[in-house]
């Protein structure tokens, strides 16, 4: 399994759970799993998903970053 790559289908990622787990966990990388090509969830760090139910859960980070997004100077 190619964990350069940030899309696997899930019968991939399924077959290879463990490699992209320990990626995530050692490299502190973020994998989309895709069902036909579409992005339907997501393998982040531990302290990722932390934060995000701090924030109040998915939706609600989600309107956090949108905002800091919005309002931070463009990226040099």
């Amino acid at each position: 399994m190619d964990t350069d790559q940030t899309d696997h289908p899930i019968a991939d990622a399924r077959a290879n759970l463990s490699e992209l787990l320990s990626a995530v966990r050692l490299l502190r990388r973020g994998y989309y799993l895709t069902s036909r090509s579409k992005r339907v969830a997501a393998l982040l760090p531990v302290d990722i998903g932390e934060l995000v139910d701090q924030a109040g859960g998915p939706g609600r980070a989600a309107q956090i970053l949108r905002d800091y997004l919005a309002e931070a100077p463009p990226a040099s």
